[in-house]
């Protein structure tokens, strides 16, 4: 598959192994798993964050496989979820980091294209938030606000 914004091709990497069931070693005591989701959100990690600490830490190679849902999932049902997706958040704040490095260096043309860029997946990604309905219907996203928004 080609990459987005460029014409060639991605990098080849390791792919998971495919399974049903998760392994016989790793922790798969779903509401122990579920408990330390939300206790790490609580100190405010993103979800995949909270994916790897679970990995490294609590010996829990797939979150789906051990509880049957996954991590966005788990958040979601206890209201802990975050307004506006993760993927979108990142993308929005590196956005504005590069707004306020093109405030202060104008002429720097290279970063003003990766800035159109960016901001052309996060429109891309508001389209398909707002017809999932993880977004409301009439939710648009305006560079000045950013900032207002990733303050949440």
């Amino acid at each position: 598959m080609a990459r987005m914004h460029a014409r060639r091709r991605g990098k080849s990497c390791s792919v998971r192994p495919y399974r049903k069931q998760a392994p016989a070693w790793s922790n798969t005591d779903a509401k122990a798993i579920e408990k330390i989701i939300l206790d790490l959100r609580k100190e405010g990690a993103s979800s995949a964050k909270i994916g790897l600490v679970l990995r490294d830490r609590y010996g829990v190679p797939d979150v789906k496989l051990a509880t049957g849902k996954r991590i966005g999932d788990i958040l979601r049902a206890n209201k802990a979820a975050s307004e506006i997706p993760e993927d979108l958040r990142d993308l929005m704040a590196k956005a504005l980091s590069l707004r306020k490095h093109l405030s202060e260096n104008k002429k720097d043309l290279h970063n003003k294209r990766q800035l159109q860029l960016i901001e052309s997946k996060v429109r891309r990604l508001v389209r398909y938030y707002t017809g999932t309905k993880r977004l409301p219907a009439g939710w648009v996203y305006k560079p000045e606000n950013t900032e207002i928004l990733l303050s949440r």
